[in-house]
This record gives structure tokens, C-alpha cells and sequence, in this order.
């Protein structure tokens, strides 16, 4: 019990994020959507090539693109340069030359010299920002929602928190509300990580809508469950989306189709099987043993599905 009251929300939390925000050395993305294109430009080019700072395209391409569509030419330049170069988005001439395109008719010397290069023809698109999506096709990309980039930004400040990786985090909201905080599920699962009220009280969340309660309290039973089933990605989120007696009771992964489609789509966001822990909690015990090694076409649980069998949510 005392362990989990290490979890419990409390103002001191808030004040962990923003102290952790001011440590990174980069405002809220927010707040970078709020300055001036020629300042969206330089933090763009930071995010670009890891400056003081972990290198993230997709950042970098927002802000060109937030900075571009007000008009600033160093943008839309830089934009042309990274679709044809393919740096950190997919590789699209035709869309680099719309990009550099728009640059030259600011009169802009190396926009012309780059479109003179290039061997593009027929008509060109119109200037668009596109970067690579969770599921390995293309996203369209304007300006960023800025609840959602606010959330994002909490995720990657308080993971470390958690001992979680932010990538794993981020799968889990997209999987359980798409970043709706006011999300409600039909088994009255809520908010961004789709706390039942069980869970919630669990773990000393108070207000299940408000997202940093929401999301500290996700997290946290995120991380018993790595630590419950020794690190096993694909057991804690089936215990995460069934409950982790349901995997105890079946051996594995449940035999039900939605615990197993969620499994499946969260690790195809993150591929790792395994995930470091550190908390000590006693370990499942599940009463069929994991194989290793199943045949191709098998089941993640390895089973048929009873019909009388329902999820423990």
C-alpha cells in the first residue's frame, strides 16, 4: 500500500511539470505557436538538428509549416529543402518544388537556384506539410492543436517520472481516446487513458477529467503492470485493457478479440517486447505458462475464445 502512495495527485505534481519544463530549455510547444514566424523559424532549426535539445522533425515541421503559412520565407525554403532531401518526413520532389516555388516569388535567390535544379513536371501541388504517422503511412501536418500538443508535451515531461517511455504512453492515449479528455467508453472507462473509476480511486485520482490527474494515474498503474508482469509490454496492456486477473486466469494475453486487437495495434506504435522496471511489486502468477514460440497465424493467447468468457473491465 505504501507504494502506491507515492502515486497519489497532489499540487506538488503541477509544480513538477512546470519545474521540468523550465529544466528542458524549450517552452510548451504552445507557447512556441504563439511567437513570431521569425522565432518559430530559429526553434524550428533547433528541433531540426537536436540543438540543446532531442531532435524531433515532426516539431521542426510544425513550426516551418505554422511560420511558412504566415508568409516567412526562410520556412517555406526550408520546407522545400527537407521533402527533397527526405529529412526526417518522406521524400516528395514534386512537393519540395511547390515549397521552394512558393519561396521564389519572394524573390528568394536559393529557392530559384533549387527549383533550377530540380527535374520536376507537370503542375505542381499545392505547398502542404506531410510527416511520417504512427501506423507507417503519412499524416497531413498544419499548425498543431495546442490542447493536444499541451498533452503531449505533459507526456514527455512526466514519463521519466513514471521510469515509462513517452513513446509507449503516447500509444496507450492514442489507443484508448485519441487524446479526448472527455472521453467515455461504454464500460464508463474515462478520460485520456480510460481510468474505470476503480483504477481511478486506485491510484488517487480525484477528478478523472481533469488530464494531468488523468494522465499521472494512468501512468502509474502503467508502470505497476510492467512491474507486475516483469517488464512483458504486451501483458501489461492486455491487463491494462482487461484486467490483470484476466491474464493471470488465462496464462497470457485473454482470448477476447477486442483485448487482443487492442494489444496488437498499440505494438505495432511499439514494437519492443520488453520495458525496463525497477518498482517491486509481487509478480503475477499466471496459471498458464507464456510460450515463447507460437506457431505462425496463432493467437496472441495461444486459445479459442470461450463463448461465455467476458472481459474483467
Amino acid at each position: 500500500m505504501q507504494r502506491m502512495e507515492k502515486w497519489t495527485i497532489g499540487l506538488c505534481c503541477l509544480w513538477s511539470v512546470v519545474a521540468l519544463a523550465e529544466e528542458s530549455g524549450a517552452p510548451a510547444f504552445d507557447t512556441l505557436l504563439a511567437l513570431p514566424a521569425a522565432e518559430q523559424v530559429e526553434w524550428a532549426a533547433r528541433f531540426e538538428h537536436g540543438e540543446g535539445m532531442a531532435r524531433d522533425y515532426i516539431r521542426a515541421v510544425r513550426l516551418y509549416c505554422t511560420a511558412a503559412a504566415q508568409g516567412n520565407v526562410e520556412a517555406q525554403y526550408q520546407l522545400g529543402w527537407l521533402y527533397a532531401n527526405g529529412r526526417g518526413v518522406p521524400r516528395d520532389d514534386a512537393l519540395a518544388a511547390a515549397w521552394f516555388q512558393r519561396a521564389a516569388e519572394q524573390d528568394d535567390a536559393h529557392a530559384r537556384r533549387m527549383l533550377a535544379l530540380m527535374d520536376v513536371e507537370g503542375e505542381l501541388p499545392q505547398p502542404d506539410c506531410v510527416a511520417p504517422s504512427l501506423d507507417g503511412g503519412i499524416q497531413a501536418l498544419g499548425p498543431p492543436d495546442p490542447e493536444r500538443q499541451r498533452i503531449e508535451d505533459w507526456v514527455h515531461q512526466l514519463a521519466p517520472d513514471y521510469e515509462l517511455d513517452p513513446a509507449l504512453v503516447m500509444a496507450v492515449i492514442t489507443a484508448e481516446s485519441n487524446f479526448n479528455v472527455r472521453a467515455v467508453s461504454p464500460k464508463n472507462a474515462q478520460g485520456l487513458m480510460q481510468l474505470i473509476p476503480e483504477t481511478a480511486e486506485r491510484f488517487g485520482v480525484e477528478d478523472v477529467f481533469d488530464p494531468l490527474q488523468n494522465l499521472q494515474g494512468g501512468m502509474a498503474y502503467l508502470r505497476w503492470l510492467l512491474a507486475f508482469f516483469e517488464g512483458n509490454v504486451a501483458l501489461a496492456l492486455a491487463g491494462y485493457n482487461a484486467g490483470e486477473r484476466a491474464v493471470e486466469r488465462f496464462g497470457g494475453i485473454p482470448p477476447y478479440p477486442e483485448t487482443q486487437n487492442y494489444v496488437m495495434t498499440i505494438m505495432r506504435r511499439y514494437p519492443k517486447a520488453e520495458h525496463p522496471v525497477s518498482l517491486q511489486v509481487e509478480p503475477a502468477r499466471l496459471l498458464v505458462p507464456v510460450a515463447e514460440d507460437r506457431p505462425a497465424g496463432e493467437t496472441l493467447a495461444g486459445t479459442t475464445t470461450p463463448a461465455e468468457e467476458t472481459a474483467d473491465e
